[in-house]
């Protein structure tokens, strides 16, 4: 794959960008281009971010050191140029692969990446630590966060900035890559000179010069007057008076694409006292015209044909999302009252056609998972349904607003907990398997996993009309193409007692619970005949059925796509130790570790959550703890 590269394939990383003419390093954007496209084509990703902070990349790996200077990319989405020039070329091939390089940035993979990430706007405020850990230590190489748009509306990014400004330090750059703009050639041209003359020497020391004499004569009072007439004056010429206030000298907007101008501001500004922030603009998507034109759909993709940009399909069944997604618009035709909540997916959480039908009873609130849940709380007090559409992952982020401001005050707000479970190549950051745990210990709160689509359908009507707070978890994926039929309620806490056996009894959770029936498909060919039970409500559980399950079998099997520790497991262990059962227990679940990213099937397999490994451990299990009993 690298003998294709006209430059690429001469080069070994970074440091070789200094022995290369600018027509070659042009040639290098457009080679680290086709790589990426290449790659994502085959392994999918996060093509359009990555597509447009090729230049941006080269231009940081032109004016510092990774190697002493640390880069801090936030999220990770554009990534990938830096990882194919921070020694990862060869091995980019096997990007979000099992056993490969990750999609986001991520420590144990390379010196290169100094900060973990996955969830944003963490930049700012992790490389601020870094930047004063450096100026504790006397260190004066740099600290660079580099920043998306998108990710500046959760406020993590701001209280960050808050802090960088008070401490002001130097050496701290912060760089915006806005990329939901067009470039514009006022942009290109007006603003690249401006910054031009505004980062070099020839300005910056009379302008400290004068600061310095103006603090002696007037001190900080005439200080702030100036600051103010300096940045009135810029405001004439920039939209950076926001980050001015907060402590920054703003620079920008400046071409994304325009590599060399990039450069040279990044070296000009290394010279700058404070803290710096460079407004770029860029295209998501740059370079590939399907990526360009669609830059939401190309935004992280499944593989598809590069020539044509079309997805490869993999299932004719409906994904959970957009039934869930269809499944809210039907309701929400015949109830008014029913409102929908992101926190910037409403693509990936299946509310596209919610928000076209009904624009003004969906909320896009921006990268803001906190707000979001809060949000939601003050609809409800006024009356309507808010549906809080979460990935598992990032639910995480607004688990004091889910406690204190939701639960706390019983309101009845419905999460739709998207994603729940393993997820596969995004790793360890967007592995759902931790809401199910951190959710049970919560106070009036219902957590409910639906088997398959129908049963989706019909959680969210209930959770609906429950008037409680209703958490409703479901798997990233295609689900198993049942008929869809009208809703129904289904009786809060009332588990599915699907077919009956004796001795064994499997309780799975969600998407096991069809595994469940292949299971013990397997385990009858064994002698075996487990009742197998759809533990549908983890909170409540069903008390009168696990009881009664509890005194006509010996051995209890839970099955779940979370966590073990505190999970709807631990709920069945814990309610046997505390009711005076002996009943055996064998839990499948998450171990007691961070899953690396991989495909679903193989990270299950190395799991032992495959129907086959399932399977020989429970018989195993049996077996070794009642071996006389009789099978017959």
């Amino acid at each position: 794959m690298m003998g294709e590269f006209k430059v690429l394939s001469k080069i070994k990383n970074y440091k070789d960008l200094k022995n290369l003419t600018k027509e070659e390093i042009t040639d290098l954007c457009q080679d680290i281009r086709d790589y990426i496209i290449e790659v994502t084509s085959i392994n999918g990703g996060h093509i359009g971010p990555s597509l447009g902070t090729v230049e941006l990349t080269v231009a940081l790996l032109m004016a510092f050191d990774p190697e002493k200077d640390k880069i801090v990319w936030d999220v990770g989405h554009q990534t990938y140029a830096y990882k194919i020039l921070t020694d990862r070329k060869e091995s980019f091939k096997t990007l979000r692969q099992y056993k490969g390089i990750s999609g986001f940035s991520k420590i144990k993979e390379s010196k290169y990446d100094h900060f973990g990430t996955g969830h944003s706007s963490t930049s700012i405020s992790a490389a601020l630590g870094m930047r004063v850990g450096k100026d504790l230590k006397g260190d004066e190489s740099y600290t660079i966060a580099v920043i998306g748009d998108g990710a500046m509306t959760a406020g993590q990014a701001f209280e960050g900035l808050n802090n960088a400004g008070w401490l002001d330090p130097s050496r701290f750059i912060v760089i915006l890559n806005d990329n939901q703009m067009s470039i514009s050639p006022n942009v290109g041209a007006i603003y690249t000179y401006f910054n031009k003359i505004i980062t070099k020497q020839v300005f910056q020391k009379p302008r400290q010069k004068l600061k310095e004499a103006i603090n002696k004569i007037f001190g900080d009072q005439g200080v702030k007057i100036f600051r103010k007439i300096e940045e009135y004056t810029k405001g004439l010429f920039a939209p950076g008076i926001i980050f001015e206030e907060l402590g920054f000298t703003y620079v920008g907007p400046i071409d994304g694409h325009s590599l060399f101008d990039l450069e040279q501001t990044l070296e000009n500004v290394k010279s700058m006292r404070g803290p710096i922030l460079i407004h770029v603009i860029t295209q998501k998507g740059k370079g590939y015209k399907f990526a360009e034109e669609n830059p939401v759909v190309f935004h992280g993709v499944s593989p598809f044909d590069k020539i044509s940009g079309i997805f490869n399909k993999t299932s004719t069944a409906p994904s959970y999302s957009k039934v869930f997604g269809d499944a809210l618009v039907e309701l929400a035709e015949k109830d008014e009252k029913i409102v929908a909540i992101t926190p910037a997916m409403k693509e990936g959480s299946g509310l596209v056609e919610f928000a076209k039908r009904f624009p003004n009873r969906f909320f896009d609130v921006g990268i803001a998972e906190q707000h979001a849940a809060t949000f939601a709380g003050g609809l409800a007090l006024e009356g309507f349904k808010p549906v809080a559409a979460y990935y598992s992952t990032f639910l995480q982020r607004a688990y004091d607003q889910v406690i204190h401001d939701i639960a706390l005050q019983e309101l009845p707000v419905l999460f739709a907990i998207d994603r729940g479970g393993l997820v596969g190549d995004d790793g360890p950051t967007h592995h759902g398997v931790f809401d199910i745990a951190f959710l049970r210990l919560v106070p009036n709160i219902i957590i409910a996993a639906p088997k398959d689509e129908q049963e989706l359908r019909d959680f969210l009507y209930t959770g609906l009309n429950s008037g409680k707070t209703f958490a409703l978890r479901y798997p990233r994926g295609n689900g198993y193409g049942v008929k869809l039929e009208d809703f129904k309620e289904i009786k809060i806490g009332s588990w599915e007692e699907l077919v009956s056996g004796r001795d064994v009894a499997i309780l799975a959770v969600g998407k096991y619970v069809y595994r469940a029936l292949e299971v013990k498909k397997n385990l009858k060919l064994k002698g075996f005949n487990p009742t197998v039970i759809n533990a549908r409500f983890i909170k409540p559980m069903d008390e009168e059925l696990l009881k009664r399950v509890l005194k006509t079998h010996e051995f209890i099997i839970t099955m779940e796509d979370g966590v073990l520790n505190g999970g709807f497991g631990s709920a069945v262990a814990e309610y046997i130790l505390d009711n005076g059962f002996s009943n055996k227990l064998l839990r499948f679940g998450i171990p007691d570790r961070f899953i690396e990213h991989g495909k679903v099937e193989i990270l299950e397999k190395d799991l032992g959550l495959d129907i086959s490994s399932m399977t020989d451990k429970i018989s195993e299990f049996i077996v070794k703890k009642q071996p006389a009993l009789n099978i017959a």
